[in-house]
């Protein structure tokens, strides 16, 4: 089993709507629960009652079918999260290792996938949010010892401009995150603009996170195939 992490905040976990897209049918898809794998189920990762349609759906299915391998997800995401919520040595931090732990013993782990921040685009989150993520990072590899494995970090959709609160801070925060990739061997930013956005000018459409998911694959590849590591199929 080739598996890989979900975390960060609502848009990983997903809001799309499920009946907006085509489902996506793989039976070499599965999703940890438990600490055992399950056959592939939508809403992946049911942090809220409302959860729908991932990125990680369209990305593992792409993986699964470039690899041939089983492809597991590990959905750790939670809605409406800081990054100070990610904070190590808390709750969300800790349950993240805790599922990487139990699913190392059953599958290898070969990426990361990381979308977070639209909590922390205000006048004062971006300006440490550069910072804060390499913290974040550093701390992650450390608990888990993944320090070779592809971390996949996505932009801010466009629509928060449309957010008051948001919109001012936008491009600075994707700067913040896109400086951030550019720093490491195995980090990569995957750009999200031009993908359309709910009415509520917070989470990406079904569509939106299909196409998502897409680029993130897309960027996974530009890393797998810079690499002569372990975790190359």
């Amino acid at each position: 089993m080739h598996a890989f992490l979900m975390i960060g905040q609502s848009n990983m976990a997903g809001r799309g709507i499920i009946q907006d897209v085509e489902p996506i049918r793989n039976g070499h898809l599965h999703v940890l629960r438990n600490g055992r794998w399950q056959p592939f189920f939508v809403p992946v990762n049911p942090d809220r009652p409302f959860a729908g349609i991932t990125l990680a759906e369209s990305f593992a299915d792409l993986y699964q079918r470039d690899h041939d391998a089983e492809t597991g997800l590990i959905p750790c995401a939670d809605g409406g999260t800081c990054l100070e919520d990610w904070r190590e040595n808390g709750i969300l931090f800790d349950h993240a290792v805790f599922q990487t732990r139990l699913a190392m013993r059953t599958s290898s782990i070969r990426g990361i996938l990381w979308h977070q921040g639209e909590s922390d685009c205000t006048e004062t989150g971006f300006r440490f949010y550069r910072d804060r993520l390499e913290h974040f990072y550093e701390a992650l590899i450390r608990a888990t010892g993944l320090g070779e494995v592809p971390f996949l970090a996505g932009g801010l959709g466009d629509f928060l401009e449309a957010r008051p609160e948001e919109g001012p801070y936008l491009g600075e925060m994707n700067r913040q995150i896109e400086s951030f990739a550019s720093s490491h061997t195995y980090t990569a930013f995957v750009d999200a603009s031009g993908l359309p956005g709910l009415s509520d000018h917070l989470h990406f459409t079904a569509a939106a996170q299909r196409e998502l998911g897409r680029r993130y694959y897309a960027a996974y590849r530009n890393l797998e195939s810079g690499f002569s590591r372990g975790f190359v199929s």
